[in-house]
């Protein structure tokens, strides 16, 4: 086998089928992205291994899937089957979807003796600490709930709402709205005489200094945020 190509496999009543796919084209079409099938299988063939060149029979392909085609059979195991990530695919993915779900924890837990969020860099050295295994393919916000109970043994970690009042002068509240919808959840929004915009919004505990920053920068300085107790 090419070292050009990684594999695509499906098991199915126990019997395994593989196809050679290009690695990169191959894994834009598992995360969803649009990618022409055709492009993606380097050989039109279906094998029991890949590795050692073993081809399927075409009685068993026929048993299996109805149908001789292996364009047709292949899309199918390119759809349905699991694709052999390369060594870099795997550590790039894996560092991703890492950066989110400590991005995650840190907007959305804090430290219970101080009130506010642990360092990114902190939450980090704690997974690394604990050994957590990360899945490429699961959700971030699936994976986070399973990491923050892990890291628990380790780290103080409580998950805090809080609600702010906000007040938006006229000429910046129209795109500070939906800064604050963005952010959190909007329980209020009054809009007054002159324009300008009262709310009252819930977000995570962890977001409330780059949210403050952000309508700061929004307002020119002039936004007026308020912890409610």
């Amino acid at each position: 086998m090419s070292g050009k190509y990684t594999v695509v496999r499906l098991v199915v009543d126990g019997e395994r089928f593989e196809i050679l796919v290009d690695p990169d084209k191959a894994l834009n079409y598992k995360l969803g992205r649009q990618v022409d099938s055709s492009k993606i299988i380097a050989i039109d063939e279906v094998f029991s291994d890949a590795s050692k060149g073993l081809r399927v029979p075409v009685e068993k392909l026929k048993k299996i899937f109805n149908t001789t085609s292996t364009t047709e059979i292949a899309e199918i195991i390119l759809k349905k089957g699991e694709l052999q990530l390369t060594t870099e695919q795997r550590r790039s993915l894996i560092e991703d979807k890492k950066k989110q779900i400590i991005s995650i924890i840190s907007k959305n837990f804090v430290d219970p003796k101080t009130g506010l969020p642990h360092p990114q860099i902190r939450i980090e050295q704690a997974i690394s600490q604990v050994h957590v295994s990360i899945d490429p393919f699961k959700s971030a916000e699936e994976q986070a709930k399973i990491v923050v109970e892990q890291l628990r043994t380790i780290l103080p970690l409580r998950y805090e709402k809080i609600k702010l009042s906000v007040k938006i002068h006229a000429q910046f509240a129209s795109k500070a709205l939906g800064v604050l919808r963005s952010y959190g959840d909007i329980q209020k929004e009054e809009w007054l005489a002159d324009g300008s915009l009262s709310a009252i919004v819930e977000i995570p505990a962890g977001v409330q200094s780059s949210l403050i920053d952000r309508l700061g920068s929004i307002t020119k300085g002039t936004s007026q945020v308020n912890v409610i107790k």
